[in-house]
């Protein structure tokens, strides 16, 4: 598979572009005002301690107090020298997949259950290890997300190129993705050979493979250090809640989690970010500098790579498929719901065919969809229905193999009676819609604003219910002029009527101003609003 990453940097912004068989894939956007929190190290104070939720609420300086599960506490786990499980590969470019309990929509990586997994103790009752007022160090592991607080884990991780440094933990491991046992073993006996005693956990990341012992050393003390500077400063920040540790930049999170032998080139349009990048790899990896390339032409990088059509649709509702069939994606409070579509594409004889051909292309395109628009939590598929079992199972396995190459924890569930495919995904912060769109000040959200027949008749009743009070004030009518139109057009002797009807006189004007479903009443003497009085419904 031929990968490539493109970056490009201007003051205000940085954005980096995952592009797979000359596929956009991943989109990730980094500004000053949008700051990323995931992996920042707090010393915060304990606000509450909850045990009905085995939770509590920890200040750490934000606008609203982050969450952490006693499933997040740093605890001594079993310590199985022969168990296999030895965590995982880091998830996301800021989260080390160490902190393990963070993502409660995906608590797996694949699609099937893995074998031998470690047993792990029972968390203990948070209320036995907190106490309100006490200080504790924590992690961000989810961004704040709507109306909820950042979520936080006490199971601090360091990730390093080739390892992830746990200090709370208490044992090795090794990435699930390097499969063959033998030499899982060889690298775990390579990296406790050169840990040193009660200094913590660690996991061996895949790029770590062909390592070297020197390597693993030099990274192991480096990451030890690091972590050893950032306890050593709730002696001196003051009290709490402090920013101890800020994760690393966009950018060096990209080259130092993503950027191995497995990517084809790195380009970026910015010359000091180029720079920054030669002399970060020129000390962890300088093999891979030749693969770097400085993209100088007057041309936008985003536009020479003709993917900026393909960021400007990621926010649309529909996602065109080759075959003719399209998805319809609707996030909401609860879930993200996907639905298939055969559109324009008929197929030629076989109905059957023609459904399973728009389905796996469906498949496909949902997997890269979650991974390009950023969706987390549940996500539920509504596939066109298909007769056999064979067909659906083809279509499940196709989707789940493209959710393979996300780096989210993602899986999928067996199709269900009705016909759905109901999945989880990682959620570590909004997706690029919430992040860069906003609710609208007219629909407030729903994208949907009522009729100028309807906001007619939420005047005439509105003016009803003055006369009904004995009101017989001159009234002036207020309305966006598309309604006035239409009032002028379809229903022109309604203010005569309700006149007649009323007992009092009624003016209507067009205001520019209002939104396309408001309207406005106002007692034309007094030059007094009176619509909230009266405009009930």
């Amino acid at each position: 598979m031929k990968r490539e990453i493109l970056i490009s940097a201007t003051q205000r912004e940085v954005r980096v572009a995952i592009i797979e068989d000359d596929q956009l894939v991943e989109l990730q956007v980094d500004r000053p005002e949008a700051r990323r929190m995931v992996g920042d190290i707090y010393w915060g104070k304990v606000e509450a301690v909850l045990p009905g939720l085995q939770a509590a609420f920890v200040d750490i300086g934000t606008d609203k107090s982050a969450f952490l599960h006693n499933s997040d506490l740093a605890y001594d786990e079993d310590d199985d020298e022969d168990a296999d499980d030895d965590g995982d590969e880091p998830a996301d470019v800021e989260v080390p997949d160490s902190v393990e309990a963070a993502a409660a929509e995906a608590p797996a990586a694949s699609s099937k259950p893995r074998g031998g997994r470690r047993r792990r103790k029972e968390p203990p009752q948070i209320q036995d290890v907190l106490k309100k007022g006490q200080d504790i160090i924590v992690q961000v592991s989810k961004e704040p997300i709507s109306t909820k607080g950042p979520r936080v884990t006490a199971q601090v991780s360091m990730a390093g190129r080739f390892l992830v440094y746990m200090p709370f933990a208490s044992r090795v491991g090794v990435s699930r993705k390097i499969g063959e046992r033998a030499e899982r073993q060889r690298l775990r006996g390579q990296v406790e050979s050169v840990m040193p005693k009660n200094s913590g956990g660690v996991i061996v990341r895949t790029v770590g493979e062909d390592v070297t012992v020197d390597t693993f050393k030099r990274e192991l003390d480096t990451l030890i250090s690091q972590w050893q500077r950032i306890n050593k400063k709730t002696k001196f920040v003051g009290k709490p809640p402090k920013l101890l540790h800020r994760e690393t930049s966009l950018t060096r999170g990209i080259i130092r989690d993503l950027f191995s032998t497995k990517v084809d080139s790195l380009t970026v349009d910015s010359k000091q970010l180029h720079n920054e990048i030669l002399e970060y790899l020129g000390g962890i990896a300088p093999e891979l500098v030749e693969r770097v390339h400085l993209y100088e032409d007057k041309k936008g990088l985003f536009d020479h790579a003709g993917i900026e059509p393909e960021i400007r649709d990621l926010f649309k509702r529909r996602c065109d498929l080759p075959s003719g069939g399209y998805l319809i994606i609707e996030p909401t409070e609860a879930l993200v719901s996907i639905d298939v579509n055969s559109g324009r594409y008929t197929g030629k004889k076989d109905p059957e065919k023609t459904i399973l051909r728009t389905n796996t292309e469906a498949a496909r395109e949902v997997a890269r969809q979650m991974r390009l628009r950023d969706l987390g939590g549940i996500i539920v598929a509504d596939f066109i229905d298909m007769e056999t079992r064979q067909n659906r199972d083809k279509v499940l396995q196709e989707l789940r193999t493209h959710l393979g190459r996300d780096r989210a924890r993602t899986k999928a569930f067996a199709v269900s009676d009705l016909g759905l495919i109901e999945m989880t995904r990682q959620r570590v912060r909004q997706s690029h819609l919430q992040n860069m769109t906003e609710a609208c000040q007219v629909c407030h959200g729903t994208g949907r604003v009522f009729t100028a027949e309807t906001i007619v008749r939420r005047m005439e009743r509105s003016v009803r219910r003055m006369a009904a009070e004995g009101r017989r004030d001159h009234l002036l009518v207020r309305l966006h002029p598309d309604t006035a139109t239409y009032v002028l057009e379809q229903e022109s002797d309604l203010m005569k009527k309700l006149e007649k009807g009323v007992g009092f006189g009624i003016e209507m004007r067009d205001d520019p101003l209002l939104r396309p479903d408001e309207f406005k009443l106002v007692v034309k003497g007094a030059g007094r609003d009176v619509t909230q009085q009266y405009a009930v419904a």
